[in-house]
């Protein structure tokens, strides 16, 4: 099969597109012929820095395609299905083999290129949202790299949640605006306006109660000093690729709570893999929104990920063998 691969770690340069051989089917596993590949913002991480488990190395954690094989123990698919699939890496590739608890099929009738961007921002949204940052109904919410994945899709289930009101980070006012009709009450340029500064002024000087925030670094400092009394931060990532210090001294006082959120810990449980089902479901309905900004060849893996680090994209950013 043709991959986009790499042998050592780097920017975008480093991908070459060659022949390697087909990925193997476990007995508990499936394998698919990708038809659309949603770049995370983990697989532009791993690209640079993350460990080469393959040589040459196929990155990628989320993508959709037609099942053609399947193992000895795999009762809930069968060749022909649909499925959107996640996995550590992989996803870079003609044909990816995955754990089929690790596989979700996609209804009939959904577009898979929509299909194949909802696992995992999606559900990191829901889990930064509900089960860490237990949001409740009329509650205000803060979503910092709103037109990410994860970002789009916390305003949305926020909003559709019942906050009271949803504000969102971006670096330019074009890209907030492209928000607006998903639920976002009020963006803020962070390139040019103090966002604590302005998530006070918004909220009449008492902060924010939920916030989701995958970017770490100094932003992170920036989510602690907006929280509320009782406010809760949903740490889900370091998309800023800034060193992660902080300091947590303000959270005390206000019985503040910051919480790490990693959806791999417990995306093979019951309780995840039956909510991304459901949401995968509610996009198919129409009633969630899936936001794609751009498509590539496969073959064209650097530009795909080059674009996504010069942070012009709103929604996501797929590669299409």
């Amino acid at each position: 099969m043709k991959a986009a691969v790499y042998y050592e770690n780097g920017a975008p340069d480093v991908f070459r597109y060659e022949n390697v051989p087909d990925p193997e089917c476990h007995p508990r596993g499936i394998v698919i012929r990708v038809e659309a590949v949603s770049i995370e913002g983990g697989d532009t991480l791993n690209r640079l820095r993350g460990a080469l488990v393959t040589k040459p190395h196929v990155v990628g954690y989320q993508a959709a395609g037609e099942v053609v094989e399947v193992g000895s123990e795999v009762t809930n698919l069968k060749v022909g299905d649909k499925a959107v699939t996640t996995g550590a890496y992989g996803s870079h590739a003609e044909l990816r083999a995955v754990s089929a608890r690790a596989a979700w099929k996609i209804p009939a009738g959904m577009d898979l290129k929509l299909a194949a961007c909802v696992p995992i921002p999606f559900g990191t949204a829901h889990e930064c949202l509900f089960e860490f940052g237990r949001m409740k109904k009329s509650e205000v919410v803060l979503v910092q790299a709103g037109a990410s994945g994860v970002g789009i899709a916390a305003i949305q289930l926020a909003a559709r949640a019942g906050a009271s009101m949803v504000l969102a980070t971006a670096s330019s006012d074009a890209r907030l605006e492209k928000l607006q009709p998903l639920g976002l009450t009020h963006g803020i340029n962070y390139q040019r306006d103090d966002l604590v500064t302005e998530v006070m002024r918004l909220t009449d000087n008492k902060g924010c109660d939920v916030i989701v925030d995958p970017v770490g670094g100094t932003t992170l400092q920036a989510s602690i000093l907006s929280l509320a009394y009782r406010g809760r931060v949903s740490m889900v990532g370091q998309a800023g690729r800034e060193p992660m210090k902080v300091d947590v001294s303000t959270m005390m006082g206000g019985n503040r709570t910051l919480s790490g959120v990693f959806l791999g810990a417990e995306i093979a449980t019951d309780r995840v893999y039956g909510i991304i089902q459901g949401l995968i479901e509610d996009v198919a309905k129409g009633e969630l929104k899936v936001v794609i900004d751009r498509q590539f060849k496969l073959s064209e893996a650097a530009d795909a990920h080059r674009y996504i680090e010069s942070r012009q994209a709103v929604g996501r950013v797929l590669l299409v063998p």
